[in-house]
């Protein structure tokens, strides 16, 4: 099988973006996402409160007036034009002027997270139009080493979450040369924070996270690995370990998925990127009762991501599986569609990557099913085929043919018949896959599977040129299965 056949969108893991608040207080954590394309809510965009906190370092008055009403109004009935005047760039520029060394940035991350809750509101990040007539006013948003981490962290996780930095095609190359010197600012501005001596002491856990979160989310969106992107992952990396006792179970959470989702990409597993996942290893355990059903799944998936890309399985792994394997059954009632169908598929995942099949896991995948009959018609053609292909891997793994495994394929198949069209080709051939490996351990070949391989079919030959070598092997492999 194709080893990103199936899991955890990229825009499925939480992340908080609390330093985007106009008050400095640390709100509490919320779980507030939004749906885009085929996935969950992929940030959570904090409440502005204009009456909290008024203390500014930069000056004597709060910022701008027209700032302000940015801040309060932003949405999409009102029109991305509220958010690309011309007038609210010179008030930055005029800020970051006038103040100069003392200016600590703070007006510019309350603009990116405009930006991001234009798009929240949307439901969906920038388009490449909105994305092109936002970059040419952003060519004076100047970032410099004196802004304070809590507004580099604000930028870069709101102008990432909004899709500013997301590579289109096409991208005109003034949109690209823009996006790419903005980027590149940031990140240095974030390396020499975090190579100050002695340590900058506004350095903390909640913006560690999200700074890594919002890295993993760029090269997932496509963006290159640039030599400032490498450096900035490297030089965050050591305060995960500095900061240990501060991360919250979100943070951990987040931590994990983003180290996942970096090495997924082309991260390489070096030493620090080793301990670090250690040490938060180590947290999960800590506050293992304080976990929430959506951080559980993310947890699991990363884990099963991680050794799928070559972590070692060091004890604190195994004992961390084992952990939240016990939490998913305590909060069964509680996961979505799109949890159960990652659960199961990263349960899957690590077992075919040498995880027993304990009582307790075996357990586990029997609490889910009847869960994923109950919420057969929320599932999305991703989550489709991420549950069919988990159980494939589970009974030819040696998970036992059970009645409720049984039932749900069944529940299962008529949702591929009915969402046939919207399969992409490497969703059809895990599709057709997964079938052939469950009819080879036993799966009786039904009316109802012989009627999902017939509607499949058809759709092989309209998309025959999309399919990757690998697909093709699979397709031609479980065609041949199904017909012997």
């Amino acid at each position: 099988m194709d080893r990103s056949s199936a899991g955890i969108s990229a825009q499925y893991a939480r992340s908080d973006n609390d330093y985007n608040r106009p008050s400095r207080h640390a709100p509490s954590s919320r779980s507030g996402r939004y749906r885009h394309a085929t996935v969950r809510h992929w940030d959570d965009t904090p409440r502005t409160n204009p009456g909290g906190n008024t203390f500014y370092r930069s000056s004597d008055a709060c910022p701008s007036q027209h700032l302000q009403l940015q801040r309060r109004s932003v949405n999409p009935a009102q029109d991305f034009n509220a958010i690309i005047k011309q007038k609210i760039m010179d008030d930055l520029v005029s800020k970051s002027n006038r103040f100069g060394h003392r200016y600590d940035g703070r007006n510019h991350g309350w603009y990116a997270n405009s930006i991001k809750k234009y798009t929240s509101d949307a439901k969906r990040p920038l388009t490449r139009v909105e994305q092109s007539q936002l970059i040419r006013l952003l060519q004076n948003f100047t970032i410099t080493r004196r802004w304070d981490w809590r507004s580099l962290t604000a930028t870069l996780h709101s102008l990432t979450s909004a899709g500013v930095f997301t590579p289109h095609k096409p991208m005109d190359e003034r949109v690209k040369c823009t996006q790419a010197a903005l980027l590149s600012t940031l990140l240095d501005a974030i390396i020499f924070k975090c190579n100050q001596k002695p340590q900058a002491r506004d350095i903390d856990a909640r913006g560690i996270a999200n700074q890594l979160w919002a890295m993993a989310k760029l090269v997932d969106n496509g963006q290159e690995w640039t030599p400032g992107l490498k450096e900035a992952v490297a030089v965050l990396l050591p305060h995960v370990n500095a900061q240990k006792d501060q991360f919250i179970p979100q943070h951990i959470a987040n931590l994990l998925w983003a180290m996942a989702k970096l090495v997924v990409n082309g991260q390489e597993q070096t030493p620090e990127l080793n301990k670090a996942v250690a040490v938060l290893l180590t947290n999960v355990n800590t506050q293992k009762a304080n976990f929430k059903p959506q951080e559980i799944t993310n947890l699991l998936w990363a884990m099963a991501k991680l050794v799928d890309n070559g972590q070692e399985r060091i004890p604190e792994f195994k004992e961390v599986v084992a952990t939240l394997l016990s939490h998913v059954n305590a909060q069964k009632g509680q996961f979505s569609a799109q949890d159960i169908a990652n659960l199961l598929w990263a349960i899957a995942k690590l077992v075919d990557n040498g995880q027993e099949q304990t009582t307790g896991l075996k357990a586990t995948v029997a609490a889910l099913l009847p869960h994923v009959n109950a919420q057969k018609d929320r599932f999305i053609p991703q989550h489709i085929t991420n549950l069919l292909w988990a159980m494939a891997k589970l009974v030819d793994n040696g998970q036992e043919q059970t009645t409720g495994l049984k039932v749900t394929v069944a529940a299962l198949l008529p949702h591929v018949k009915v969402q046939k069209n919207q399969f992409k080709a490497q969703g059809i051939a895990n599709l057709l896959w997964a079938m052939a490996k469950l009819v080879d351990n036993g799966q009786e070949q039904t009316t109802g599977l012989k009627v999902t391989v017939a509607a499949l079919l058809p759709h092989v030959n309209v998309q025959k040129n999309q399919f990757k070598a690998q697909g093709i092997a699979n397709l031609l492999w479980a065609m041949a299965k199904l017909a012997d």
